[in-house]
């Protein structure tokens, strides 16, 4: 048996053209990071401290083979974070375990260096995923549409512990409820007890006081600095950057603040009242939040609405991505009210004072939820299926709340109070003929019409004796009361109804009496005017047949 020719090692700069010609080789023109394709990006990747780059060289014909690296600066310099960078073999050396060889060694190389590796794997094949899954690495994310191919592509987000990362961890974090289902799935990946508690009590920061806005200054660094303390003892957002890095490492990373400063009558200079930070990818069409600096919670909720308005109509942005802590159920709240929705939970990501923290990975689309085709691996897929779901259902939410404005049922309800309602309900559709109640069956579920119409029928022989058209309920009596269903009920056409099951009804009610204390009094209202109707209808029944 002769000696293996494949040597996996760090790169030095004479392997620059061999690793150009991997990506090369791997990625074909419309791949958008062309800085893979530049000798002088490339060779600034070797020698960077903060990333690792390994080859794999065919000692015999000195042919580079393939290559993989992993960054070390994605989170602050205390947070002892990496990501698994892109992992690249030439076509024709594949199918030889190069990429599985190059993991590991990517796994040697920092396991005495890190706590926590993460790796973003493309959902257009399972090779990346497996590798990844095959090494110890657990799906916790499944982060969409985040990056811009040729097409936007989604990506599941991996992680991997190292040293005392779980030892060091803070337990019993406290989250929101619309967290849960991610975090249940995550902690179970990696091995940890649910040990989440839900806080459904804590409010969302109020609407601020409008203030001028405008991107950092060196005038502003000062003034920023000095709400040090505040800024650090109640830190809740998470990132790669940091105000006191400086303006050099700033302007490296492409990052940049809004600033927002006290109203000044007179014109002269008025004190900061607080600064978001943010990294803009022109390439990816994304912007990374990471870090809010305020004194108090005037500004804050303002500075984040002012950036979502700017990423959208200014920046052209298509996704929003935050990192905010898993013991902050208010920010976690009010990032829920301003359409962010839970992507990945990663415990013990961030090092805070003398513990690892929990970090709730948010992301808002600006662009509608069309996911294509997309192949997981089984570990990853019911994670995924989670997010994909609350997307597509964040999509028709405001025809959801629309719809339920207009129904007695939900008459009296704030806006906020309907928001939630509708956040609640699940989009189904049907086909023409296709039955949404069947008379006898039992139900769990009542259906809030979007469009479409329903037709309403009676007996064996499916006489009709209504219809129900958008903004106009069915199956909220037998929902409620647990009894069968009395009559049938068949989409007309093509039909679109928000469905509200009792289980999350019952759930939404325990959560939140106020919007309890609504619903049930108009039910009391609404269900005797029902019942009076079905036992008309079942009076003429009962008099036709005697005829």
């Amino acid at each position: 048996m002769g000696k293996d020719p494949i040597k996996i090692r760090l790169a030095v700069e004479s392997d620059v053209p061999g690793v150009r010609e991997v990506f090369r080789a791997t990625y074909d023109e419309t791949y958008p990071y062309s800085g893979f394709f530049h000798i002088d990006w490339l060779k600034h990747a070797v020698f960077n401290d903060n990333l690792i780059m390994l080859v794999a060289e065919n000692t015999e014909t000195k042919t580079i083979l393939g290559t993989a690296s992993v960054v070390c600066d994605i989170g602050a310099d205390s947070d002892l974070l990496g990501e698994f960078g892109r992992l690249a073999v030439l076509p024709e050396a594949r199918g030889h375990r190069l990429g599985s060889r190059l993991m590991q060694a990517r796994i040697d190389q920092i396991k005495d260096r890190l706590h926590v590796g993460v790796v973003e794997n493309r959902t257009r094949h399972p090779f990346s995923q497996r590798i990844s899954r095959d090494h110890g690495f657990v799906p916790i994310g499944f982060l969409p549409l985040k990056h811009q191919f040729k097409n936007r592509e989604s990506t599941v987000f991996y992680v991997h512990y190292f040293g005392d990362a779980l030892s060091l961890r803070r337990n019993n974090p406290h989250v929101v409820p619309e967290v849960q289902e991610v975090a249940y799935q995550a902690l179970n990946n990696c091995g940890l007890p649910f040990d989440v508690i839900l806080d459904e009590e804590s409010q969302a920061l109020p609407p601020g006081a409008e203030f001028p806005i405008h991107h950092l200054t060196a005038d502003d660094m000062s003034a920023l600095i000095r709400i040090e303390r505040g800024r650090l003892r109640g830190r809740e957002i998470f990132g790669p950057m940091r105000l006191q890095y400086g303006m050099f490492r700033l302007n490296a990373k492409h990052a940049n603040y809004l600033v927002a400063r006290e109203p000044s009558p007179d014109g002269d200079q008025s004190p900061v009242a607080g600064a978001l930070g943010y990294i803009h990818d022109e390439i990816d069409k994304s912007i990374r939040i990471f870090e809010l600096i305020a004194p108090s919670d005037r500004a804050s909720r303002f500075l984040l609405e002012q950036l979502l308005d700017h990423a959208e109509n200014e920046l052209d942005a298509s996704y929003v991505e935050i990192d905010v802590s898993a013991h902050s159920p208010r920010m976690q709240r009010t990032l829920v009210e301003l359409g962010f929705l839970t992507i990945a939970y990663i415990p013990a990501m961030v090092f805070h004072r003398v513990e690892r923290r929990d970090v709730i990975k948010m992301a808002k689309l600006l662009v509608p939820p069309e996911f294509g085709e997309i192949v997981l691996i089984p570990e990853a897929k019911a994670l995924a299926e989670v997010v994909m779901k609350n997307f597509k259902r964040q999509y028709v939410l405001p025809e959801v709340a629309n719809a339920l404005n207009h129904l007695e049922l939900f008459d009296g309800l704030t806006e906020e109070q309907s928001q939630r309602v509708a956040s609640v309900c699940s989009v189904s559709r049907f086909e023409k003929g296709e039955n949404l109640i069947v008379a006898g069956a039992q139900s769990e579920r009542m259906f809030v019409l979007i469009n479409g119409k329903v037709d309403i029928t009676l007996g064996e022989n499916n006489q009709k004796v209504g219809d129900v058209e958008a903004g106009e309920s069915l199956g909220e009596i037998a929902m409620l009361t647990r009894m069968p269903h009395s009559m049938n009920a068949a989409a007309h056409g093509k039909v679109t109804a928000a469905v509200l099951s009792r289980k999350s009804f019952e759930a939404l009610v325990r959560q939140r009496p106020d919007i309890g204390t609504v619903l049930y009094r108009n039910m009391a209202m609404g269900l005797g005017g029902k019942l009076h109707e079905l036992n008309r209808v079942s009076q003429a029944r009962t008099s036709n047949s005697k005829i």
